[in-house]
């Protein structure tokens, strides 16, 4: 069992500390199951699940969208007079405003909607579901979908065909993938990823003042520390640290 003690150390030659640890959870599920089975012995069962997690930490890989990004964003959908254009526009307000993943648009039921409160029912990782709020400027963006859409059932967000009709169908992740970076470049934004807009919702509730602890629960994360993992409010403190440093150079006359 020696090697089984290595072995996370081994990995974090080569993986990141966050996909090691998945790595060694996912190979204790394997352990018991074996365990279970009877093809390994209890004693051989408990040396091999005391492989330790790694330690170690970094940063969030993506970046965070500027008001004026998410502004752009939005005039580039209001500029295509299409019905894709509205419906866009409601994708990314949704995505924004309730910190969605792209699958969770794509499972989106137009029933998982209440138009009376604005409230949006989303169904997130391992069938855990969560509420969003849908006000102002979001509000009115889904509305105006759904006055083009209709009220039948089914998936809340669809493809459009080529002569503008609305079908039944289910827009894919990677729809969700090609029609952002399609208006990220109408807008002149920077490209960004879908989960860069899930981000930006965490970041921009901290730097408003809002409860991290009712943002984990909006977000769907299992625990605060995740959230706490895009707060930018400590690189902003350093930032302005580093500024009280003076280092006389002149540059070149």
């Amino acid at each position: 069992m020696l090697v089984s003690f290595r072995l996370g150390g081994k990995l974090n030659e080569i993986y990141k500390p966050a996909t090691v640890n998945k790595m060694l959870s996912a190979l204790r599920g394997v352990l018991k199951q074996a365990y279970l089975l009877n093809q390994m012995s209890a004693d051989d069962y408990q040396r091999a699940i005391m492989v330790k997690s790694v330690e170690g930490s970094t940063l969030p890989r993506g970046r965070e969208l500027s008001s004026g990004e998410i502004s752009a964003l939005m005039q580039a959908c209001e500029n295509d007079k299409t019905s894709a254009g509205v419906r866009d526009a409601a994708i990314i307000a949704v995505m924004y405003v309730g910190g969605l993943r792209r699958e969770e648009v794509t499972t989106l039921d137009i029933s998982d909607y209440d138009h009376d409160t604005g409230k949006m029912i989303i169904r997130g990782k391992r069938q855990k579901e969560r509420t969003a709020y849908l006000q102002n400027g979001a509000g009115r963006a889904i509305e105006d979908w759904l006055n083009i859409r209709g009220t039948i059932e089914g998936a809340l967000f669809n493809p459009i065909n080529k002569g503008g009709k609305v079908t039944t169908r289910r827009l894919t992740n990677q729809a969700i993938y090609n029609m952002l970076k399609k208006r990220a470049e109408e807008a002149g934004v920077s490209e960004f990823s879908p989960h860069d807009l899930r981000r930006t919702f965490v970041s921009d509730l901290l730097d408003a003042g809002a409860d991290i602890a009712v943002i984990s629960k909006m977000a769907g994360h299992a625990n605060v520390q995740t959230t706490a993992r895009y707060d930018r409010r400590p690189e902003e403190a350093k930032r302005k640290a580093a500024g009280l440093l003076h280092v006389p150079y002149k540059g070149k006359k």
